[in-house]
């Protein structure tokens, strides 16, 4: 394809001549797609056109392009020089490069908004799309560029991060009682980088290394297994079935001899009594509480007596706490508005 100048129309073809002007197809494909996997309707645009032009010699399509035998150009046409190859009902398909094809397609609305050229009918054909959670390769990505890349970040362990995978999670729980919808979208990326973070620190382990792709088979994995009304052929008509179809599974797998075993004893006082006594319900277990002296058991009991109403004492106490600290801001005088929420020194994304 030869080069003219981009800047300089020229007459033109009357535009009032219709049919024969062409056709331009800008063809886009996704580079979390595998090269080569293009749709059908893109592979018909691609063989039934005249030219096939790219302007990126590298793009990860064109070595699976000449093997399928589409005849490719590298080049970089102006929008005049694109028009021109249209002439006479020819068909150009355009292989867009990763940054998109800006200039051609600004030129080519110039050059429609001028008046004075007849322009060939132009069509944007998506070769490949995203599929849900695609998004996801380029947090991989991202992550793994940042732990090579970064001072802080390549010197960090699990260890060290563990305090902010805590933190995170908290935060989260503050968005999602406070109802904020944008706040709640922060926090759960905030979570997800916690699990690809320590994911990517777990490929560099010289005994047991695992990547994120294993810590995402095995979720897949458990879910289906725990699943069994979904992936099976048992039956679950209520969420009581579907938490019993669970625990059975989850006893299975872990071959516990106690429903204690799995309770995290590191966690708050009001939701590890809540836990205890959820798993004793659950099983049909009749435990007496324990008697004692102190504010700890009458905790205890009313963070049972909690559970059982289907109250969860943690959230019911924080509730609680917020109104108690709107009633000493009002008893300051300071707004509830005016005193910002401080957020902890977190790894963020």
């Amino acid at each position: 394809m030869n080069v003219s100048s981009p800047e300089a129309p020229g007459p033109g073809p009357d535009p009032d001549q219709g049919p024969g002007q062409g056709r331009v197809v800008l063809l886009t494909t996704s580079h979390r797609v595998a090269p080569g996997l293009l749709s059908w309707p893109a592979w018909q645009a691609l063989r039934a056109a005249d030219t096939v032009v790219c302007a990126d010699g590298a793009h990860p399509q064109l070595p699976y392009l000449r093997e399928a035998g589409i005849a490719l150009q590298e080049s970089s046409p102006t929008a005049r020089e694109l028009v021109d190859a249209c002439a006479g009902g020819r068909t150009v398909v355009v292989v867009a490069t990763g940054e998109g094809e800006t200039a051609l397609t600004d030129g080519l609305a110039r050059l429609a908004g001028s008046g004075r050229v007849a322009m060939p009918e132009l069509e944007l054909l998506p070769a490949s799309y995203d599929l849900p959670g695609a998004r996801l390769l380029d947090l991989v990505q991202v992550m793994d560029r940042i732990r090579v890349e970064c001072p802080w970040s390549s010197r960090q362990t699990h260890q060290g991060l563990a305090k902010y995978a805590i933190e995170e999670a908290y935060e989260l729980v503050e968005a999602i009682e406070a109802g904020d919808r944008e706040e709640l979208r922060e926090e759960l990326g905030d979570v997800l980088l916690q699990v690809v973070f320590h994911s990517r620190i777990a490929e560099e382990d010289p005994d047991a290394p695992f990547s994120v792709d294993d810590v995402a088979g095995g979720i897949v994995t458990k879910l289906i297994h725990r699943h069994p009304h979904v992936f099976g052929d048992e039956r679950a008509e209520t969420p009581e079935d579907v938490k019993e179809h669970w625990l059975r599974t989850k006893a299975e797998e872990k071959r516990r001899t106690s429903v204690t075993e799995g309770v995290p004893l590191g966690q708050p006082g009001l939701a590890l009594a809540a836990k205890l006594a959820s798993r004793a319900r659950t099983a049909g277990l009749d435990v007496p509480l324990p008697r004692g002296e102190g504010v700890g058991y009458e905790l205890l009991a009313l963070a049972v007596r909690a559970e059982a109403a289907g109250v969860d004492p943690e959230a019911a106490l924080r509730a609680a706490a917020r109104a108690y600290r709107d009633a000493i801001r009002a008893s300051e005088g300071t707004a509830p508005e005016q005193a910002g929420r401080a957020r902890p020194d977190t790894v963020e994304g």
